[in-house]
């Protein structure tokens, strides 16, 4: 009789079943942290998940971009972080062990809770100099405290405006809908950036989008772009498993359309938080972050092919 036995390979805990890290120009990394969440807890168990749905990119090769990362791309696997300690700590060690992986690749890292991304600011800002932020959520993230403390998942856009991480007249929010007093919504707005809201772009397909894209490249140019994606920027049908979900939000085809079209920019880093599975439906949030994830690995890598 005829046996037939069926096993991941040795690499299947990896980003679309990449080598480990070694000199690859580009890398994956993860930050199992969500010890700044404000509702649901999770998002720690985010960079597995995502991994394990991209296996489901067969060989990579992108249908836009006609590329596939593998070859290009490696996984160092999740940081090393303190399972208790304050969030400053904690954002220090990411800082640190993000640094040393920029100084040799160009790096998306898997989240994580948005609190995560001050600390990889800071890294890139020491790098790259004053960045220009891309930043996709259905939170503006530019609250002044979080709920009583100084810092956390919701004030990480005003912390780092306010450190000169990133120049507020070229930073961009896409998404947003949440409710919140005026002055943290309009922030970016207030500080001279560029703000498109969920409500702004309700039906919009592809061509629709555009203009959007347009005001978007021109503002921002050749600067060196850091790129935030919070997974609840889409819409709960499309992206369930987050800790804070928000109706009324962009559908998956809007945020492909815009990673699509953002490609060509001075883009040196991205993130890709909030993915929190125990909330998911079919793995449909993870999926999504792993193809999103993929697009934009496939559009840096596409712009510089010969």
């Amino acid at each position: 009789m005829r046996t037939t036995t069926f096993a991941y390979a040795s690499n299947s805990n990896r980003f679309l079943a990449s080598d480990e890290l070694t000199e690859q120009p580009f890398a994956i990394a993860g930050i199992p942290f969500d010890g700044a969440v404000t509702n649901r807890p999770g998002a720690r168990f985010g960079p597995q998940e995502i991994r394990r749905a991209s296996l489901m990119l067969c060989d990579g090769i992108h249908p836009y971009f006609e590329v596939s990362p593998l070859g290009f791309l490696g996984d160092a696997g999740d940081m090393a972080l303190p399972n208790a300690s304050a969030l400053d700590e904690v954002r220090r060690r990411i800082e640190l062990q993000a640094s040393a992986l920029m100084a040799q690749h160009h790096c998306v890292f898997l989240g994580g809770d948005h609190s995560v991304t001050l600390a990889l600011l800071r890294a890139a800002k020491a790098r790259f100099g004053q960045l220009a932020l891309v930043h996709f959520d259905a939170h503006c993230d530019t609250w002044t405290d979080h709920f009583g403390e100084a810092s956390g998942h919701g004030t990480w856009t005003y912390e780092a405006i306010q450190e000169g991480l990133v120049s507020a007249p070229h930073t961009v929010q896409i998404g947003l809908r949440s409710g919140g007093e005026r002055a943290a919504r309009t922030y970016v707005a207030d500080q001279g950036g560029l703000i498109f809201d969920a409500r702004s772009m309700r039906g919009l397909d592809g061509a629709g989008l555009q203009d959007c894209i347009a005001q978007v490249r021109d503002r921002i140019g050749a600067m060196p772009v850091y790129l935030t994606l919070d997974i609840d920027c889409l819409d709960p049908a499309f992206a369930p498993g987050t800790g804070t979900p928000e109706p009324g939000g962009m559908s998956s085809s809007q945020l492909m359309t815009w990673l699509e079209a953002l490609a060509p920019l001075n883009c040196v880093a991205m993130d890709c938080v909030e993915v929190a599975p125990a909330y998911d439906h079919a793995e449909l949030t993870s999926h999504a972050a792993a193809t999103m994830v993929w697009t934009y690995l496939c559009g840096q890598i596409a712009k510089n092919a010969p």
